[in-house]
């Protein structure tokens, strides 16, 4: 079970327009600080914290999402930024970085509202090694994700194992370690190396 300690140890938990942080006050008893109705962080904390009684858990062994699974999904604007999503992906497992940030960096650019392309390019910035631009993606999409209502558990793995990614990468090995191992419990077959890929992504 994963109580406090699985928090980030810097500040607190917050959600507003643009971000999702998750992290603690160090204060007794006050080691999280929810503001009221919001949903997915209501979520979020159920895969990444300990287990309250009366809340449910996704089971081990849920499917992650695949982004072609939804990337038809949309007005106009959001299936243009799909196509741009996948084209990024497409670039990623050919091994041509440039062309894929450039790919997601257009798609956020077309529909600044698709998380599915926050979720990408976070993905991308934690392979090329800035954990802190990941982190800082995986706040947004996790925002927009809220906003459209949108809190399947197949979403929250990659929040869960990205976030913990980051984290490792920027130094707190232990809540990353957390964060990472709560996304192989739910989807060994894609967390259980501890990395996603654009491949298990797409």
């Amino acid at each position: 079970m994963f109580g406090p300690r699985s928090l980030v140890a810097s500040g607190f938990i917050h959600l507003d327009a643009h971000a999702i942080r998750l992290s603690s006050s160090g204060s007794p008893g006050g080691w999280w600080s929810v503001l009221p109705g919001i949903a997915m962080l209501t979520s979020l904390m159920l895969l990444a914290c300990a287990t309250p009684p009366t809340a449910p858990v996704p089971a081990q062994g849920v499917e992650p999402l695949r982004l072609s699974q939804v990337s038809r999904q949309g007005d106009a604007t959001r299936l243009a930024s799909f196509e741009l999503v996948i084209q990024g992906l497409d670039a990623d497992i050919a091994g041509e970085p440039r062309r894929a940030q450039g790919s997601y960096e257009r798609a956020v650019q077309v529909d600044p509202t698709n998380p599915y392309a926050f979720l990408a390019l976070a993905r991308y910035h934690l392979d090329a090694g800035d954990s802190t631009q990941a982190i800082f993606l995986v706040d947004q999409a996790a925002a927009l994700f809220e906003s459209e209502g949108l809190h399947s558990p197949a979403l929250g793995i990659h929040l869960i194992g990205l976030r913990g990614g980051g984290l490792r990468a920027t130094g707190l090995e232990s809540d990353g370690v957390l964060y990472l191992k709560r996304a192989e419990a739910l989807a060994p077959g894609v967390w259980g190396d501890g990395f996603l890929s654009a491949e298990e992504l797409k």
